[in-house]
């Protein structure tokens, strides 16, 4: 690789970075190819991306931003999981990790923030942002409805005994 590709590499890594929500480094050695096109679809399915990553191409990326422990992450054969939600990459490669034992995480970053692998794992427990956005509505809509039934029961309670009286009279 020269010289302009590797400046290529690092500006693309640096507007992945940017673009994602949180960034999840993991240890991929002994993947098969089949093991990894099946993450990659799995996060795909949930868009997500994970690359296979040069260390010293991902540390200039981050320009010594997350300080040693950011760079620390950096060793060894790695990978990164990232997504826009910061929740997603997180939540798919912890499950694939605990169904796969060649796969570890390392830790993470969101921002300036470094993870270690426990905060990547408290990080995949959380709801992700559909999920919230989901739970949000429901409540919101939840004491509409219920005004509009109480609203509603007297005029149809209303209707009721006048149409009994009316069946009442005709008989």
């Amino acid at each position: 690789m020269d010289r302009a590709q590797k400046q290529v590499t690092i500006e693309a890594l640096k507007g992945d970075f940017a673009g994602a929500g949180a960034v999840v480094v993991t240890h991929n050695l002994g993947l098969t190819v089949a093991e990894m096109t099946e993450l990659r679809g799995r996060l795909r399915k949930e868009g997500a991306h994970f690359k296979v990553v040069k260390n010293t191409l991902a540390q200039k990326a981050l320009a010594g931003s997350l300080g040693e422990a950011g760079d620390a992450l950096f060793t060894g054969p790695v990978a990164i999981a990232f997504a826009p939600d910061p929740v997603t990459a997180a939540k798919v490669a912890s499950q694939f990790a605990k169904e796969n034992d060649k796969l570890a995480i390392r830790g993470g970053f969101m921002g300036e923030t470094v993870l270690d692998a426990a905060g990547v794992g408290a990080l995949a427990t959380l709801p992700s942002l559909d999920q919230l956005r989901s739970k949000l509505i429901g409540l919101l809509q939840a004491p509409a409805t219920k005004v509009a039934g109480v609203l509603q029961a007297p005029a149809g309670q209303l209707a009721r005994v006048m149409g009994a009286y009316a069946a009442k009279d005709a008989a």
